[in-house]
């Protein structure tokens, strides 16, 4: 159980992080959908989504050497987050105060793919450091 309250802390951070981050800059990167700037923006924003993820699960695949630890860190990291993302969208107004409505709908559709990456990442990771420490 040790293991999981260790991950679901790298969870809460990714979570922080990520939400702070469209706390401080999302007037400025999250656009109406429909249009040329939101799908641009959308794009950019799940990119760096995809670079930063990897990177986290790379991190945490240091501290953690339990065999599969990046699937346990995607998983747990979904759970966790779209947990406290139903909540931070219920209060929308006091979390992203300076967010317009299709800006929350903008993050709402970001926050949609980032957890399909939060899945897909860490297994992709998890399959390659199999690759790699499988002798040939």
């Amino acid at each position: 159980m040790k293991g999981y309250l260790y991950t679901a802390c790298w969870s809460v951070f990714v979570w922080f992080f990520a939400t702070m981050f469209f706390v401080i800059f999302g007037g400025s990167v999250l656009f109406s959908p429909g249009t040329a700037e939101f799908a641009v923006s959308l794009s950019l924003l799940i990119a760096g989504t995809g670079v930063l993820l990897a990177g986290a699960t790379y991190l945490y695949a240091l501290f953690d050497k339990a065999e599969n630890a990046p699937l346990k860190f995607g998983f747990i990291g979904t759970i966790v987050g779209l947990i406290l993302d139903t909540f931070s969208l219920s209060i929308h107004q006091l979390i992203f105060p300076k967010l317009d409505e299709p800006q929350v709908i903008a993050f709402a559709a970001w926050m949609s793919f980032a957890y399909a990456l939060y899945l897909l990442i860490p297994a992709m990771i998890n399959e390659f450091m199999k690759k790699k420490l499988k002798p040939e």
